[in-house]
C-alpha cells in the first residue's frame, strides 16, 4: 500500500523544478516534475519525493487532522 501525504509548498526553485514542502515541523525537498503551476502556499500530495498533484487546502487540512487523530503525526 502506498501513502501520499498532503504538504504545503514553502519554497520553490524553478531552475531545478524542485520545491521545499512542509508537513508539520518536517520539511522535505520534492520534485515538481509531475505537477504544473505550483505556487508558494499550495498543498500537494507527496509520495517518495515527488509531488503527485495539487490538493485543495481544506481537504489537505482535513486529511492532516485525521492523520493526527489516528496518532500518525505528532504535529499537523
Amino acid at each position: 500500500m502506498c501513502l501520499a501525504l498532503p504538504a504545503k509548498i514553502v519554497a520553490l526553485d524553478p531552475a531545478t523544478n524542485m520545491a521545499t514542502a512542509s508537513v508539520g515541523n518536517v520539511k522535505v525537498e520534492v520534485s515538481l516534475a509531475l505537477v504544473d503551476d505550483v505556487a508558494l502556499g499550495d498543498y500537494v500530495l507527496v509520495h517518495v519525493g515527488y509531488a503527485l498533484n495539487k490538493i485543495d487546502e481544506d481537504e489537505a487540512l482535513k486529511t492532516l487532522a485525521l492523520f493526527a487523530e489516528a496518532g500518525l503525526m505528532s504535529n499537523a
